[in-house]
């Protein structure tokens, strides 16, 4: 495990985080949220940027406080409110780079930077933002990192660019012995990304589950009031009240297929399952 927060709370005026995450080897994590429910705060909390209140934080078995700075050079981070200034070009990044990593590669940077047709000496402020993506991603793989932490790497991307960002990662974890913490709002680019996905809303997480599983074993029911009344409750999650009937998010869908098979049922999706555990009401 290279990394772990075990009931970790930190408390703010109006918010308060309690929490517990593992990020295994070899795995991709996802973690989901809407805007405020602790994302950030769980990043930062990682990357000892928070102090916790109470739990314990650990990376590569240690308090974040405790790592050595060869340790620290095995992260990788793009927050979505950090990074270098934008009045810098990427030469002079890269001695900055150079001058902090000790396994920065200046070669095999720049041999990324000409595939992904990012300028050396243009400032960065005069870059789109698919390219500011791209570079915050490379920065944070030049140093062959063992964990990555992304906050939301993809936002306000076009498809192609999505597309490139996610490419380099998969390339990233063609490596043994590595991790990959990623936010996202757009469930497409987790759902065929994340090994695992845990869902955070209010500062508590409300799921974690494997990928395929959401995909294979989550479902949708989709019930009139009167079927509703006659419906094994057992295996339901969440439920919504709708206009025709009520909405009902299973964990077993194929138990209800075989069962129900005049129900309309539909296939889970991380969009879906978001939805009805935010807002669906427990039974």
């Amino acid at each position: 495990m290279l990394a772990e927060l075990h009931q970790v709370k930190k408390h703010y005026k109006d918010f308060s985080l309690d929490c517990s995450i593992e990020i295994m080897e070899d795995r991709v994590t996802g973690l989901i949220g809407a805007n405020g429910a602790g994302k950030s705060t769980t990043f930062k909390a990682i990357l000892g940027l928070i102090h916790p209140d109470g739990g314990d934080v650990l990376v590569f078995g240690k308090k974040p406080e405790d790592l050595q700075m060869k340790e620290k050079e095995d992260i990788g981070a793009v927050l979505s409110d950090s990074g270098f200034s934008e009045y810098l070009t990427v030469k002079q990044m890269e001695n900055i780079m150079e001058s902090l990593y000790g396994k920065f590669s200046r070669a095999d940077f720049e041999k990324q930077c000409v595939r992904f047709k990012i300028p050396f000496d243009k400032k960065v402020k005069d870059f789109s933002n698919g390219m500011k993506a791209k570079l915050r991603v490379l920065l944070a793989l030049s140093h062959q990192a063992r964990l990555l932490i992304l906050d939301e790497p993809t936002a306000g991307l076009d498809v192609t660019a999505r597309e490139d960002i996610l490419d380099l990662l998969r390339e990233y974890m063609e490596t043994p012995g590595r991790a990959v913490l990623i936010s996202s709002h757009i469930s497409a680019d987790l759902e065929q990304f994340c090994d695992d996905i845990y869902m955070i809303g209010q500062g508590k997480i409300l799921l974690h589950e494997e990928t395929d599983a959401i995909l294979e074993e989550y479902g949708v029911l989709k019930v009139s009031q009167e079927d509703y009344k006659a419906l094994d409750k057992s295996g339901l999650l969440r439920v919504r009240k709708e206009s025709f009937g009520y909405s009902c998010l299973t964990d077993q869908r194929r138990f209800y297929l075989e069962n129900y098979p005049s129900l309309v049922i539909e296939k889970g999706s991380v969009d879906e399952v978001i939805s009805m555990m935010v807002r669906g009401e427990r039974l």
